[in-house]
């Protein structure tokens, strides 16, 4: 709120009222502003049109190289997408499970942003889209007919046909999600590091992700995810090309494709221009209503008593061998000699999935960072693992036990399913009373789904390729534009490489370029343990010294102090106040602490050139030769005034909170309210700590230094 001095400024009177209006309202945020992060963009974006240019000019001879690389992929690295998807759910499970689940994403004071309810309606959304209505039937036909061992067309192969489908949509996939969202989130909103992929590996790598190592992790993140998503436009196309043959009689093949990838481009640019983000929202929603409706009228209109024992027996295998399956290489099935079955069915389906999860976790790990403020890790965790896959579950269960049952006693339609992915769901539909409706909503549902994915597709591939003031800040509108652009080029040369129509060449590619990234996500599970790990030795500090530092953090310290700090609990400083605190109180404080480190011989230095909201954000360094130094920094963060505060003025008045950040993130209270000595013994008391810390980690034999501080001066964070 406006009009109040901080208590601690050296004056307990008030500001005039206007003086912080005026203040508040021009935000002082000019310095944070969006820009193109251009070693990324520049070389992320040539490197996708080069490739697209070249598929389009040469679409047999890239469909070849395509799929001779992924061979050489398969070959040697399908293990490890096999080890890295296993070792992935083990962390996030114990990470939730442990005690670092009770971390939260942000300050220790924050909460949610969002409702319970809210929150889970969003993940339930995440789990949907075009490719799983497109695979939901496709795949379990198709490994009925060919599964990966075993006889074909017997009870056994179906049981194993559904649970191989959910498998590969199970929470496997998920705990990449999970992950790589956690580490996004944990990063950005505790340590006040950019969303970037590259923040989440500042325990590993520190200041050298500055430079051409950053870029470098950035672009493999970019390229991932671009091709990932590009997959499922692909997939959209295909599909939502045969839909509108079926109901229109539009000819299926390049015209049409063409078309609806102009559909994709056309929305994101009016999104991008006109702000119908919105409306884009609403969409969405829409999308989870009608999926709804088509999930529940199929197990109404169908055999409902098979469907359900179908999903109970689903759950009860998908459970039972989820083991089994999670490591199964086909080692003892493989040839190099022939083209066994086995084995190009695994490199078809689940290499092709667990790479695709991999391409996609930068994607959706954004999405649900910035859903998830305030939460904490266990929340957060389970949250993704449980809501999403539960719906998924449902869907693949009685669409999938649904294709089966018609795929048992049609030839005709077991053969097109396996043959053209993309017939089944609209075959499976028209075997239902009021086919034409469902036909109608099938295709609304899909159009929605393809819009939306291309849409925030071309949201994310900006934001990934630029510099942001904080997290929640979006990448400018050309940017956007110009993804928009470049994934509808990218899906358009990879849809005719080759077969004309086919997805082939995408899903191929998708392996390719997940591959780098793979090895990134991997880091980026070691980069969060090991900062969980170290936040938990400060916490262990912590406590061990807690008497100490109330003592010499908040006690009596000079005469009228307990009024100083009754004052701070009762009015809300706005930025005037708030900058004047920090310049008049914090930061001789800082350079006090520092001058007596320098006369003792230890070297420190105060960095008071740092922003935060517009406004000052000092920090103390204290250099500890080898073992990770010591970093005390305030961060002026606003929040919405209550309405209890004092002289509140307007409902949308907001007061800063000086908080105290540590290498860790902000250790959850203010600074608001204390003197200059008060300032200079909550430095020591933490300075204390940090020793005590150092203390506990030599004892665990960790010496890594974990350079995570969100103060840095860093391109693309808030100190800019």
């Amino acid at each position: 709120m406006g009009g109040v001095k901080g208590p601690g400024d050296g004056d307990t009177g008030r500001e005039p009222a206007e003086t912080d209006r005026t203040d508040s309202e021009n935000n002082d945020t000019a310095d944070e502003r969006v820009s193109v992060n251009r070693p990324v963009f520049f070389t992320a974006a040539a490197i996708v049109l080069a490739f697209a240019i070249w598929a389009l000019a040469a679409p047999e001879g890239a469909d070849t190289v395509v799929g001779e690389v992924k061979t050489f992929i398969v070959t040697w690295f399908g293990w490890w997408y096999f080890i890295l998807a296993t070792g992935i759910v083990g962390l996030v499970v114990f990470i939730g499970a442990s005690r670092y689940g009770s971390y939260r994403l942000g300050p220790e004071e924050s909460r949610p942003e969002y409702s319970l309810f809210s929150w889970t309606a969003m993940l339930f959304a995440a789990g949907i889209g075009i490719d799983l209505m497109f695979f939901s039937v496709a795949e379990p036909v198709y490994n009925y007919l060919h599964p990966p061992t075993g006889e074909a067309g017997t009870n056994d192969a179906a049981r194993e046909a559904a649970t191989w489908t959910i498998f590969h949509y199970g929470i496997t996939g998920w705990a990449m999600y999970a992950l790589m969202g956690g580490a996004l989130a944990y990063f950005a909103f505790r340590h006040n590091l950019p969303l970037t992929i590259r923040a989440a590996l500042y325990p590993i790598f520190g200041k050298r992700l500055h430079g051409r190592w950053g870029d470098a992790i950035d672009v493999a993140a970019v390229l991932g995810t671009i091709f990932g998503v590009a997959t499922s436009l692909g997939i959209g196309i295909v599909q939502l090309n045969y839909g509108l043959h079926e109901m229109f009689g539009i000819d299926q093949g390049k015209a049409a494709q063409i078309g609806l990838i102009a559909l994709s481009v056309v929305i994101a640019t009016i999104s991008a221009t006109s702000g119908v983000d919105k409306g884009i929202r609403r969409l969405s929603e829409l999308n989870v209503v009608l999926s709804i409706m088509l999930l529940v009228y199929v197990l109404v209109a169908g055999r409902t008593d098979f469907l359900l024992n179908g999903l109970a027996q689903n759950v009860g295998d998908y459970i039972s061998t989820f083991f089994d399956r999670t490591l199964d290489t086909f080692a003892w099935d493989r040839n190099p000699e022939t083209a066994n079955e086995p084995t190009a069915w695994l490199d078809a389906w689940t290499l092709f999935f667990w790479a695709w999860w991999v391409a996609w976790a930068p994607f959706v790990g954004l999405f649900l960072a910035r859903i998830s403020r305030g939460r904490t890790l266990r929340q957060f965790i389970f949250g993704v693992l449980v809501v999403p896959f539960s719906f998924i579950l449902l869907w693949i269960s009685i669409f999938g036990n649904s294709a089966l049952q018609f795929a048992r006693t049609d030839e005709e339609f077991a053969e097109s399913t396996a043959a053209r992915a993309e017939v089944g769901f609209y075959s499976l539909l028209e075997r239902f009373p009021g086919a034409p409706m469902l036909l109608g909503v099938a295709t609304i549902t899909g159009l929605l789904f393809y819009v939306t994915s291309a849409d925030s597709g071309s949201l994310v591939m900006g934001n990934f390729t630029s510099k942001l003031p904080n997290p929640m800040a979006d990448c400018a509108r050309s940017t956007r534009i110009f993804w928009s652009v470049a994934i509808g080029l990218l899906t358009l040369s990879m849809l005719f490489a080759g077969t004309s129509g086919s997805i082939t060449t995408l899903q191929n590619a998708t392996i390719i370029m997940g591959l780098p990234f793979s090895f990134i996500l991997a880091l980026i599970g070691v980069s969060l343990l090991r900062a969980v790990r170290n936040e938990s030795y400060k916490l262990d500090s912590y406590r061990s010294s807690l008497p100490k530092a109330f003592a010499a953090g908040r006690g009596p310290g000079e005469h009228g102090s307990w009024r100083r700090r009754l004052t701070s609990t009762i009015y809300y400083p706005g930025p005037v106040a708030t900058r004047k605190f920090i310049t008049n109180t914090v930061v001789p404080a800082m350079h006090d602490v520092a001058s007596e480190f320098d006369r003792m011989g230890v070297t420190a230095s105060v960095d008071d050139t740092g922003r935060h909201e517009g406004l000052p954000s000092p920090r103390l360094i204290v250099d500890q030769a080898n073992e990770p130094r010591f970093e005390y920094g305030v961060w002026p963060v606003s929040a919405p005034a209550p309405n209890y505060a004092v002289l509140a003025q307007r409902a949308d008045d907001r007061y800063f909170r000086c908080e105290v950040y540590l290498a860790e993130g902000s250790q959850g209270y203010s600074l608001n309210g204390y003197s200059r000595e008060q300032v200079i013994g909550d430095v020591l008391d933490q300075y204390e700590h940090h020793l005590s810390y150092l203390h506990m980690r030599r004892s665990a034999g960790d010496h890594h230094e974990p350079e995570t501080s969100g103060t840095d001066d860093q391109e693309g964070t808030t100190t800019q």
